[in-house]
């Protein structure tokens, strides 16, 4: 009868407090932890040398693909776990890279900071996140502070920079540069495809049969940056679909939140302005603008027919859920990271500036139709 089996209140014969426990063929051994599998087990199971292993484990891409397969098929069966501080250390590494963000509070940057994470993660390496505030002041500190020494490199999403600062990413360091604020710089670029994904929000919504459609979140006097390149889309598919540009129709949003959205929004009917649609140009302003449109008994899709544009988590839980563009976050997320990555392996890498614009595509919610 094992101890389970025993009845309630059953009472064993054992040792006397001062004696020893007696060992039996019920006593329980203490098991020693397993050694860490080594890459030389790996090296063995594969029937490749260790530097092989090695070259897998760092990314290295002139490796045959069955080659590849039987490597990371042996380091999954095995457990094998990368020593990444000692890996780092040898390299003279930190194995941290930065990420500088204008505000997290915005979904999209936390979002894209989550997705930021993973893809450093598949490369061995933690990411320290940075605030700007969407300051000016921030972002020209976070490129020259003295954090820079904990981490290998950054990313570097800017706000307030203007496009005559673009001198300012000659820096001594890995720099990858993210959205869409300053061009043309030394540094190799990832961002969303902004132009034409707004072309593609406003022309979603004039195929839904709008004509008099407002857009939310312009910035007076801005020529480059999210606020003026999304507006040049939306002017685009107006003049593409031979509908008159009308001023009254584009209210502007200091920083895109949802209340700024709901408050132009709330001006547009306050003002009597006529409209069918309302394309936010981002998707916490469209949120805002159908909170107000609820509030204000107007029917969406049947009046109003909204669309927003990143396509938040949030967007897919709104009632009615939003239509919206979906700017390839993961893709600008792993395009970024890994080419910071080889620029960090490879310090004299001989190659330009990289200039990439992700994937877009339009995702139809109820807001919209369906």
């Amino acid at each position: 009868m094992t101890e389970a089996d025993a009845p309630h209140g059953d009472v064993r014969d054992g040792p006397a407090a001062d004696e020893p426990p007696r060992a039996s063929s019920h006593t329980p051994l203490t098991r020693r932890p397993r050694a860490a599998v080594t890459m030389h087990e790996v090296a063995a199971r594969a029937r490749v040398s260790i530097k092989t292993v090695s070259n897998v484990i760092n990314g290295y891409p002139h490796i045959r693909p069955a080659t590849k397969e039987r490597v990371e098929k042996a380091i999954q069966d095995l457990g094998y776990k990368v020593n990444a501080s000692a890996r780092n250390l040898r390299r003279g590494r930190a194995g941290v890279i930065g990420l500088a963000l204008p505000e997290l509070a915005l979904p999209y940057f936390a979002e894209l900071a989550d997705e930021v994470m993973k893809a450093a993660e598949r490369h061995g390496v933690s990411v320290l996140i940075e605030h700007t505030g969407a300051q000016r002041s921030r972002e020209f500190d976070v490129l020259r502070s003295d954090r820079r020494s904990l981490t290998d490199g950054l990313l570097f999403s800017p706000l307030e920079m203007a496009q005559d600062d673009v001198g300012a990413l000659t820096v001594d360091y890995p720099l990858v540069l993210l959205g869409e604020r300053l061009f043309g710089g030394p540094v190799d670029h990832v961002t969303m495809a902004t132009v034409e994904g707004a072309r593609a929000a406003t022309a979603h919504l004039i195929e839904r049969g709008a004509r008099r459609i407002a857009v939310i979140g312009a910035h007076e006097g801005e020529v480059v940056g999210s606020a003026a390149l999304r507006l040049n889309g939306y002017r685009q598919a107006l003049k593409e679909a031979g509908i008159p540009m009308r001023p009254e129709l584009v209210r502007e949003a200091g920083l895109w939140h949802r209340s700024t959205g709901a408050d132009a929004t709330r001006q547009l009917l306050d003002d009597g302005v006529e409209f069918d649609a309302v394309f936010g140009l981002n998707d916490a302003l469209a949120l805002g603008a159908l909170h107000e449109l609820h509030q204000r008994h107007v029917d969406v899709p049947g009046r109003v027919k909204v669309i927003g544009f990143d396509d938040i988590e949030d967007a897919a839980f709104s009632a009615p859920t939003l239509s919206t563009i979906s700017p390839g976050k993961q893709q600008i997320a792993r395009t970024a990271v890994d080419f910071l990555m080889e620029r960090i392996g490879t310090p004299e890498l001989l190659l330009g500036p990289r200039y990439v614009e992700a994937a877009f595509f339009v995702v139809a919610r109820e807001s919209t139709g369906g």
